[in-house]
């Protein structure tokens, strides 16, 4: 049941919707006007440095053009004619041909120094200078009038420029000086918006020469808090550096101008540098942001409607196949029979929710299912250490009660000679050895639940090992009365492993072998494979026993278990198969077990690589697989505990036959034509050659 406080699905994703649209709006309305502001004052500050370029190549040209009309006039015959009326003339109709910066042009006499034609009256424009330069062309800066003198003002706050030039007569005398006085550069008007800049020229020493302020005009610029930011202007554009910058003139102004230089035109020397800048204020390089903000507004607004519209327009299609498998989840304990879960939806993702609901209900039904397998089989696994306990103490007590008995027997003196003593104190040494194996076997499985048991891997000859846990298990196969067949090859194989650890694991699966078979024979077998360009050696262990169900097979490698079939006559403690995987794996192999069902048999296959044969040591002399010494019944006490076993195998025959010999020992040799014997237990002194048994 919903709770007071909560809310639905419906007004949930209508809030929440307008509650993450808007803010991502207004964060994207933010981030656009950022980015709309950096790009104008980027394209300012390109368009400004390309304005100042072009206001000093203007400046450059229009000195070159009026050099070159002042010689071409001052070269006419009208000019150097004695004729004022002809010179008036020629001026007048001089002065509406040239642009409109030109304010006056004006012919002068050298030695009178009166004006004989000018454009702009009377007024003297300018001071003669002689003798003329070299080029015939006398250039000067005339500055505008400051603030409180007289004069006539400018209306672009720039100098104005003074060109002269002599006026030869006929017989090649200096009689006239012609000049042109005109503004640096003809500034024109400035539209809102207009990225062109005003201009401003700084001579190379800091003297302003143009600026859109008249009372820094004739400055210099170490007058001025911002000297530090024009020096650094000035030297950039000196070192051809053609960049923009900010600047503030006056105090809250701020300001952006591009800069170049140009060879100073008066004295048209490379060394002597003007520095050209368009200046424009911020404020006009941002005129468009305006509009765009404002159009990003009505953008927000127009968003945010429609996206209130889209969501009380979308709520329906999302809330309802919500609400359909709300429905049924809430509803699914009480479906008595097996209603299929909502679908049919029209959007795609609520189909495919349907489907993994209706999966989850059944992997939930799986999963109660394997939970109750769990169950069972937990409650298995305890009656199976309960199991283990008892039978982990009867291998124990066992063994104990024996050697406390044996041991009672001697030290009580009721034995009746030496020979008998000698008898129960090996049994009790046998026994000790099989109860120290129990505890071994212990100790290794906590070592490896416990992350701890390690192998140490050398190089060594596999065939060799399995010649010598064939002797120690020889005695064991002799005692049932089995039939052993060993198809071990003549080379050697080698491996990389632990030679203990591995002794110990074929140990057991040939011990098991014995153990599990009444009647029948083991085979022992190596076969090479190379599998996908890597070599292997597999040992086979293949018994007639009991066999096994191939329903119980994957239990038997699992500690502490032993399968519940007439294997629970047997004695041990279930831990060999689960310590012996473990060793293979830790050496780099692996090991399996397959019997087709009860009482047919079992095969039990290891697995491990192979190396390179250099890296075996010196070999050392190879047994005889043919020859097999067993003890006789009642050598076992005197001789050695563990019977012999030396072969020399044919590649095609692995079973072995008997041939009598001299003295105690009884050798068992391979004989020459293939036979098949049973290595029965026999009576003392008796052998069996060639099928056929014989006494000694």
């Amino acid at each position: 049941m919903a709770k007071s406080h909560q809310s639905s699905f419906r007004r949930i994703l209508v809030t929440r919707i307008l509650l993450l649209f808007v803010p991502v709006l207004l964060i994207g309305e933010i981030f656009a006007l950022n980015k709309a502001r950096s790009s104008l004052l980027k394209t300012a500050r390109q368009n400004l440095t390309e304005s100042a370029i072009n206001k000093g190549e203007k400046i450059t040209d229009a000195i070159a053009t009026l050099k070159t009309t002042l010689l071409t006039a001052s070269q006419t015959t009208s000019i150097q004619s004695d004729s004022p009326l002809q010179a008036q003339q020629f001026i007048t109709q001089l002065k509406q041909q040239l642009p409109t910066r030109i304010e006056c042009i004006q012919l002068t006499n050298v030695l009178t120094r009166k004006i004989v034609a000018s454009s702009c009256g009377d007024k003297v424009i300018g001071e003669l200078n002689l003798p003329f330069p070299s080029d015939g062309i006398d250039i000067k800066a005339i500055p505008p009038p400051k603030e409180g003198t007289t004069g006539k003002k400018t209306t672009q706050n720039q100098p104005q420029l003074l060109l002269s030039a002599p006026v030869y007569n006929r017989r090649g005398n200096l009689v006239y000086t012609l000049s042109i006085q005109s503004t640096l550069h003809q500034q024109t008007e400035n539209q809102p918006g207009s990225l062109t800049g005003s201009i401003v020229v700084i001579a190379e020493n800091g003297t302003i020469l143009a600026h859109p302020l008249k009372n820094w005009l004739g400055t210099n610029i170490e007058q001025h808090a911002n000297a530090s930011r024009l020096k650094s202007i000035i030297k950039k554009a000196i070192a051809g550096q053609k960049d923009s910058i900010n600047l503030s003139f006056t105090r809250g102004q701020e300001l952006i101008a591009g800069y170049t230089a140009i060879a100073n035109p008066i004295t048209n020397q490379q060394q002597q540098k003007w520095i050209i800048l368009a200046v424009t204020s911020v404020e006009d390089a941002l005129i468009g942001l305006e509009e765009i903000k404002l159009i990003l507004i009505v953008l927000t607004v127009g968003l945010i409607g429609a996206s209130l519209v889209a969501s009380l327009y979308l709520a329906p299609y999302l809330a309802t196949p919500v609400e359909e498998l709300r429905d049924y989840a809430l509803n699914i304990h009480s479906h008595h029979a097996a209603q299929p879960v909502p679908h049919n939806f029209k959007i795609r993702e609520f189909n495919q929710l349907a489907q993994a609901l209706d999966q989850m209900v059944e992997r939930l039904k799986a999963w109660a299912e394997e939970l109750e397998i769990a169950w069972k089989e937990a409650k298995t696994a305890n009656q199976i250490k309960s199991q283990f306990l008892a039978t982990t103490s009867h291998e124990l007590r066992n063994p104990l009660n024996t050697i406390i008995n044996c041991i009672r027997l001697v030290e009580d003196g009721l034995c009746d000679n030496r020979e008998e003593e000698m008898e129960f104190l090996k049994r009790a040494d046998e026994t000790a050895i099989h109860l120290l194996n129990i505890i071994n076997d212990l100790l290794d499985i906590s070592k490896i639940e416990a992350g701890k048991l390690s192998v140490v891997t050398v190089p060594l000859d596999l065939r060799q090992l399995l010649l010598e846990v064939i002797n120690l298990q020889s005695v064991n196969v002799q005692h049932k009365g089995l039939q052993l067949k060993c198809e071990l090859g003549n080379e050697p194989i080698p491996i990389k492993a632990d030679a203990a650890k591995l002794k110990q694991v074929l140990i057991n699966v040939i011990g098991n072998a014995t153990k599990f078979t009444e009647t029948g024979g083991i085979t022992i077998a190596t076969q090479v494979q190379n599998i996908a360009g890597k070599s292997q050696v597999v040992v086979t262990v293949k018994d007639t026993g009991i066999g096994i169900e191939p329903a119980q097979q994957h239990k038997l490698f699992r500690p502490f278990v032993m399968v519940d079939t007439t294997a629970r006559k047997f004695e041990g403690t279930g831990l060999g198969l689960a310590i012996s995987r473990n060793l293979i794996e830790l050496m780099g192999g692996s090991i399996t077990l397959e019997s087709m069902g009860l009482h047919q048999g079992t095969t039990v296959s290891i697995t491990l690589p192979l190396i390179d044969i250099s890296l075996l040591l010196a070999p050392e002399k190879k047994e005889d697989l043919g020859e097999l010494r067993f003890p006789p019944e009642d050598a076992g006490a005197k001789g050695s505990r563990y019977p012999n076993l030396t072969s020399t195998e044919s590649p095609s025959l692995g079973v072995y036959g008997t041939e009598k010999v001299d003295g105690d020992k009884s050798e068992h040799r391979l004989v020459e034509e293939a036979c098949e014997i049973s290595l029965l237990q026999m009576p003392k002194g008796e052998t069996c050659a060639n099928g056929m048994f014989e006494r000694s």
